[in-house]
């Protein structure tokens, strides 16, 4: 079973920064896609960051210039460096990866989530 682990929200004051890293553990045969999402109160889900399945990667246009988006193909983790962070930042962050168990079959997965809250 593949797990997605999560790691790094918290609480900061607006311009301040947090680190979000994710794990994917299991039996894995490879990740077509990997990223962040975030969910605001009363708001539709929606991505940050990630990597498409062509490789490249890809940022909402809210947070272009102040989030970093990366990976490490051996350790099938993927960080989101976010700094200067304002208040509609706010939100809990989930971790999603589709990955092929199977060179035949492949599957979505979510993390559990990790909030993270931006005061003014």
């Amino acid at each position: 079973q593949v797990q997605l682990v999560e790691s790094g929200g918290g609480s900061v004051q607006a311009g301040g920064s947090l680190r979000l890293s994710c794990a994917a553990t299991g039996s894995i045969f490879s990740i077509v896609h990997m990223g962040w999402y975030r969910q605001a109160p009363g708001q539709q889900r929606e991505l940050v960051a990630g990597f498409t399945s062509r490789g490249s990667t890809v940022y909402a246009d809210s947070v272009k210039g102040r989030f970093t988006f990366s990976r490490d193909n051996a350790k099938n983790t993927v960080n989101l460096q976010m700094n200067s962070l304002k208040p509609e930042d706010t939100g809990v962050y989930y971790c999603k990866a589709i990955v092929m168990l199977t060179t035949q079959y492949e599957y979505q997965y979510w993390g559990q989530g990790t909030q993270v809250t931006v005061s003014s």
